[in-house]
């Protein structure tokens, strides 16, 4: 009776973790074909080294049967690693990129993928967004940081209003600025999230929680962004690579 309440509640069954790794490969592959051959690679490389282990033990046949699993997580953990680098490629140089590259922060962060200040951006169509300047703002145990992509004049000035905000409802608290971009005193977007995971932290948890808060209860403005925005949908599910 429960079976069969279940199956007319009409709620959608989620993907298993071989359909989740399956998507994830067929999105990746169209930016980068030579993925599969770096899987087969990854694969064969520790089935090579199993076996040649096992035969100087004289256990070659025991070895192959652990190796095959090894082989298939090898090849698995290639596939995350290259979808994650496709993903950024496939937005580089597009507006909002930076906000996306925001979503493969690790725990210990608040951030928000909307940005907190716009210049220029006109519509929500890409067109309209071209040559627009955005900020973005996470809070971590480093302290607050403000991601920024545009023209230089807009966006100095959105950095310099956002730094003066922060400043007022969080005195003392560290606020470092990144530019994403791929100049020489800026950070390509796929390295954003590793940057930031590097910073040396200066506050405890409970400091950038509330640190956190008191920058959420300014509010913020009201961007023409598509609520969620996700350029090319090309973020790394981490989930789904690891199941859930």
């Amino acid at each position: 009776m429960a079976r069969k309440e279940k199956q007319q509640s009409g709620t959608p069954k989620e993907p298993g973790r071989l359909a989740q790794v399956r998507q994830v490969y067929t999105a990746a592959r169209q930016v980068d074909r030579t993925i599969p051959w770096w899987m087969l690679l990854a694969f064969l490389g520790v089935l090579v080294v199993g076996v040649g282990i096992g035969a100087l033990l004289g256990h070659w046949v025991y070895a192959l049967v652990l190796s095959i699993p090894l082989g298939l997580l090898a090849a698995v953990l290639v596939l995350s690693r290259k979808a994650e680098r496709a993903a950024f490629r496939s937005i580089e140089g597009q507006p909002g990129a930076a906000g996306a590259a925001l979503g493969a922060l690790r725990r210990g962060w608040y951030y928000d993928q909307q940005p907190v200040a716009v210049d220029g951006a006109r519509g929500t169509r890409p067109e309209d967004m071209a040559g627009a300047a955005f900020v973005y703002r996470a809070v971590g145990r480093p302290g607050v940081v403000l991601v920024a992509e545009g023209p230089n004049a807009r966006r100095s000035k959105l950095v310099a209003q956002e730094r003066k905000k922060v400043e007022r409802v969080a005195p003392g608290v560290p606020v470092t600025t990144l530019v994403v971009g791929d100049e020489a005193d800026q950070v390509p977007v796929r390295k954003v999230s590793a940057k930031m995971t590097r910073m040396k932290p200066v506050l405890t948890k409970e400091e950038a929680a509330a640190v956190n808060k008191r920058l959420k209860a300014l509010g913020g403005v009201r961007p023409p962004i598509p609520a969620g925005m996700d350029p090319m949908r090309a973020r790394v599910d981490r989930k789904a690579m690891r199941g859930r």
